[in-house]
């Protein structure tokens, strides 16, 4: 897999001059000409990249499937992540700005520590932001000052431009919880999914089912983790896997209150292989036991 080590090393793949800053960068898609290269076929970075694209029309994979640029839209991608981008739907007018910032970057600062808690780096190309116009030139406007950073480099500069980047991150955020408010008709949707999805799995009789994971519920709705955890926590209060426990331990009281199955019996049609770890989850949710609960029932 290729590896795409530096920000001067992506500027000389978008036909760009060196950048003002080694670590960071702001770079105008509409001076940009990616450059025909095999890297494109599949590449990993060692940056993160924020982009925000106006008409950007092309298509990128990521994973298995390919999806199309959208108008408007803001997308993140993190260090490692395998992208594949196809040169022959590139168009020339493409416009945007990409904001990118090498891993190292973030060194010695608390960013460093807190930036794996914006899920969104994680989200899927086609889980991408859409942005009202005013949503839009509040990150323009950061993005902005943090070109203008890059042209000063001092012992001021990296704190500068990274509390820019927090600022960023955080208008981010709020923007894509406003967007899992908005969008009520679609949500709705995977919420009934969701719940649907839950209910049958538990209600399988299928010994071999296995415990519910987070990703298996993600892969089959089609959604990345963490957007699914995001969604859900917006809506409901509790990510993916609190509505697994909750729905599990539900059918644990229902089989204990019920059925004469014993406690292994119940863990294992619940999907745990080993008795002990059903006993301790639903000890730490219920402060009881199994057997106490069952005993409150005689």
């Amino acid at each position: 897999m290729n590896t795409i080590q530096s920000i001067s090393a992506f500027h000389k793949l978008l036909s760009l001059p060196e950048p003002k800053h080694p670590m960071v960068s702001v770079i105008n898609l509409s001076e940009s000409i990616f450059i025909e290269d095999d890297i494109w076929k599949g590449f990993v970075s060692r940056y993160y990249c924020v982009a925000l694209k106006r008409n950007a029309k092309g298509k990128i994979k990521y994973g298995q499937q390919h999806y199309d640029y959208d108008k408007g839209v803001l997308s993140f991608t993190a260090p490692s992540q395998v992208q594949y981008l196809d040169l022959k739907t590139m168009e020339c007018e493409n416009t945007g700005y990409l904001l990118i910032f090498h891993e190292d970057f973030l060194l010695k600062h608390t960013l460093a520590k807190t930036i794996s808690s914006y899920g969104f780096f994680s989200y899927a190309v086609n889980e991408a932001l859409h942005l009202s116009e005013d949503e839009e030139n509040d990150l323009l406007e950061i993005m902005y000052k943090i070109d203008k950073e890059c042209q000063h480099i001092d012992h001021h500069t990296q704190e500068i431009i990274l509390s820019q980047i927090e600022l960023l991150l955080n208008y981010s955020k709020r923007f894509y919880e406003r967007q899992f408010i908005t969008r009520k008709s679609g949500n709705h949707q995977l919420l009934t999914k969701f719940e649907t999805y839950l209910n049958e799995y538990f209600d399988k009789e299928s010994s071999e089912k296995g415990l519910l994971t987070v990703h298996q519920i993600a892969e089959a709705m089609n959604l990345s983790p963490n957007y699914l955890s995001d969604l859900l926590r917006v809506h409901t209060g509790q990510n993916t896997q609190q509505h697994i426990h909750e729905k599990l331990i539900s059918k644990a009281k229902e089989k204990l209150s019920t059925t004469e199955l014993s406690v292994s019996e119940i863990a294992y049609e619940l999907g745990f292989e080993h008795s002990q770890s059903f006993s301790t989850l639903f000890k730490k949710k219920t402060n009881m036991s199994p057997l106490e609960f069952r005993q409150s029932f005689n």
